[in-house]
């Protein structure tokens, strides 16, 4: 069983809530929009991460991470990208391959919308993990943990730091 924790659109900000969750999981997943290297540097001290870049992040995270990452872990099949859309509205780069050869777990950011949908059609468990930054539309920094155990995604928790204040 793996313990993740699961972000998006931090926008080059980490701070001392945000790293309370992160020491407690198995692994860290970051799904774009990193913003600065030193946020997946600081991650990386304390555990696991797996990381994509987003289309705000500069030429050294995407150096040091991919645009999809496609993995399995215990025996959840998972993609993760930045821009991915959600069931019924899937971006047109992801959409063929989704239909093609579906993961059991579908990641993408970059809405900063939190968003927690199971797809009948291409049956898979799509997640936005909303955004963790301080910058964006968003008004309630978000987080998503869960945990794998074989081939069952449970234990899903929506983790809400705070309000942002609008400057």
């Amino acid at each position: 069983m793996k313990k993740i924790l699961l972000l998006s659109d931090s926008h080059s900000h980490i701070d001392d809530q945000m790293l309370k969750y992160i020491k407690a999981a198995d692994e860290v997943w970051h799904a774009g929009d990193i913003g600065n290297i030193n946020v997946t540097d600081t991650i990386q001290k304390h555990t696991t991460l797996r990381a994509v870049y987003g289309n705000i992040d500069d030429v050294t995270v995407r150096k040091s991470f991919p645009l999809d990452a496609k993995f399995t872990i215990e025996q959840v099949k998972v993609w993760m990208t930045h821009i991915g859309g959600y069931p019924n509205r899937y971006d047109f780069r992801v959409r063929e391959q989704l239909k093609k050869n579906p993961p059991n777990l579908f990641i993408s950011g970059h809405s900063h919308i939190l968003k927690v949908m199971y797809d009948k059609k291409l049956q898979l468990l799509h997640i936005n993990p909303g955004a963790v930054g301080k910058y964006g539309i968003h008004t309630v920094r978000t987080m998503v943990r869960f945990e794998i155990d074989k081939n069952n995604i449970q234990n899903l928790e929506i983790i809400e730091l705070e309000k942002r204040k609008n400057k």
